[in-house]
C-alpha cells in the first residue's frame, strides 16, 4: 500500500509537540526506511489464496465440537462473572481447567492469564527484580524482554541457542533467571534444551521456557517439548500463549502451587486484568480433549513443514536454520522483503512479514507458517511459486544466502 504526500506529511494537531511520535513514525519508517510503501500493508487475499500466516497449526479453530462447547457455554451461561481472577476461590470452572491443563503438561499447577504476553511479563515481574540478572537469548520473544523491563532487572542476552556464551555471561554477572523459547517463533529453529537445563542446574539458575509454538504441536499428546524430553521436573517455569496451537485467547504458567497463590497476589497483570469468560474456559476444554486425541494432525502439520522445508532448500532458500512448523525467508533489509512480499502475493502466496522490532531492521523476513491442512497440492504450488520468483527477488543476494556460501568456503 502506497500512502499519499499528504498522510506522510500530515502533523496531528490534537497532540502536543513533546508527545508526537506517530510523527517520526510517519516520517523515518514509512516514508524513509520503506519509500512510502507500509511494510505490512500488501495485497489483500481472496478465498482462493493460499494462506501462510495462522498460528492455528493443527487446524483446529473452525472445529466442530469446540465451536458448539462455546456456542452452549455462552448461551446457557453467558459472560458469567467480570471480574478480577483474584476473587476466583474455591471450585469453578478455571480452576478445573487449570487442573486439567497441570496434568496434561506433567506439572504441579497451571496458571491461566488473559495473553501469553501477560503470562510472560506477570511473571517475571513476580519472579525477578532490580538485582536479578536475566539471560535472554537474542532471539526471545519480546514479551520476556518486557517482561524483565517490568521487573526493574538487568537484561543480558546471549547468542542464539548458544551455551557457551550464556555460561560467559552468567559467570560474568552470576546467577540469575534463563529465558527461552523452546521453539523460536521468529525463524523456527528449537531450543537446545537438555543442553541448557544442564547450564542452569550447574550455574544455580531459574529456568523460564516459553512453549507457545510447542504446544500442542510437539510430543505423544501435544504436550510440549519440555515434557516430551523428560524435563518438567527441571524447568522451573513454563509460559504459553494459547492462541496459537489451542485457536483460543489466553496464556498459562507452569509452577508449584505454592507459587501459584504468590503470583496472583503480586503480578500487576494477574491482579489488574479480567478473569477468562465461561464460554473461553468451555472451549479450551473441549480443545484439550481435540489436542490429545490429535496424533494425525500432528504427524501431518510435521510432514508437511518437512516437505515445504525439504523444497525450499533444493531451491536454494537458506531455511535450514528451522526445524519446526515456520519457515523464514529472510530477504534481509526490508526494502527487500517488501519486494518478496509483493512478488509472493503478486501470486496468491500470503506469510507474515516480520520487521524491526520483531527482528533487526536488516534481517526482516516473510514467514511461512505452516499447518495441518495444507494439501499436497498446496505445498506443490507454493514450491512452484518460490521457484518462479528467485531472480526477481534476489535470493542469491540476499545477506543469509551469503552468508551461508561464506560458512561453507570457511568449511572446506
Amino acid at each position: 500500500m502506497n500512502l499519499s504526500a499528504s498522510q506522510l506529511s500530515t502533523i496531528d494537531p490534537e497532540i502536543p509537540e513533546f508527545v508526537r511520535r506517530e510523527n517520526e513514525f510517519y516520517r523515518q519508517r514509512i516514508s524513509q526506511d520503506w519509500r512510502g510503501r507500509h511494510i505490512m500493508r500488501g495485497r489483500i487475499p481472496n478465498a482462493k489464496s493460499t494462506m501462510l500466516v495462522s498460528n492455528d497449526y493443527l487446524s483446529i479453530a473452525k472445529h466442530p465440537e469446540i465451536l458448539q462447547a462455546q456456542a452452549d457455554a455462552l448461551l446457557q451461561q453467558g459472560n458469567g462473572l467480570l471480574m478480577s481472577g483474584i476473587f476466583l476461590h474455591g471450585e469453578n470452572p478455571q480452576a478445573e481447567l487449570e487442573a486439567r491443563l497441570a496434568a496434561f503438561m506433567s506439572a504441579e499447577h497451571v496458571v491461566l492469564s488473559q495473553s501469553g504476553w501477560c503470562a510472560n511479563v506477570g511473571l517475571l515481574q513476580a519472579i525477578a527484580n532490580e538485582n536479578t540478572p536475566c539471560y535472554l537469548d537474542i532471539h526471545a520473544h519480546m514479551s520476556l524482554w518486557e517482561g524483565v523491563k517490568s521487573a526493574g532487572a538487568k537484561g543480558h542476552y546471549f547468542h542464539h541457542n548458544n551455551m557457551i556464551h550464556l555460561e560467559r555471561q552468567i559467570r560474568r554477572h552470576g546467577p540469575g533467571v534463563i529465558a527461552v523459547d523452546s521453539v523460536y517463533s521468529t525463524n523456527g529453529s528449537i531450543c537446545p534444551l537438555e543442553d541448557l537445563v544442564q547450564v542452569a542446574e550447574r550455574h544455580d539458575c531459574i529456568l523460564l521456557v516459553d512453549e507457545s509454538h510447542s504446544l500442542g504441536t510437539h510430543g505423544s499428546r501435544g504436550q510440549g517439548l519440555v515434557a516430551m524430553l523428560g524435563l518438567a521436573d527441571r524447568v522451573h517455569f513454563r509460559t504459553a500463549s494459547l492462541a496459537k496451537a489451542f485457536a483460543g485467547r489466553a496464556g498459562l504458567i507452569t509452577c508449584s502451587a505454592r507459587f501459584s497463590d504468590y503470583f496472583k497476589f503480586t503480578s500487576l497483570p494477574a491482579i489488574f486484568s479480567s478473569t477468562l469468560l465461561l464460554h473461553e474456559i468451555a472451549a479450551l476444554q473441549k480443545t484439550l480433549d481435540v489436542i490429545i486425541g490429535a496424533n494425525d494432525r500432528r504427524a501431518r502439520l510435521d510432514a508437511n513443514a518437512r516437505r515445504l522445508r525439504q523444497g525450499l532448500l533444493e531451491l536454494g532458500y537458506n531455511v535450514a536454520v528451522s526445524n519446526s512448523q515456520i519457515i523464514p525467508l529472510e530477504a534481509g533489509p526490508e526494502q527487500q522483503t517488501i519486494i518478496l512480499r509483493d512478488a509472493l502475493e503478486a501470486r496468491d502466496v500470503f506469510g507474515s512479514v516480520f520487521c524491526a522490532p520483531a527482528t533487526a531492521k536488516n534481517r526482516s523476513l516473510i514467514r511461512m507458517t505452516v499447518n495441518a491442512d495444507l494439501s499436497d497440492a498446496d505445498l506443490e504450488r507454493i514450491l512452484q511459486v518460490c521457484a518462479e520468483i528467485r531472480d526477481e527477488v534476489g535470493m542469491s543476494n540476499w545477506p543469509v544466502n551469503r552468508r551461508n556460501v561464506i560458512r561453507s568456503a570457511r568449511a572446506e
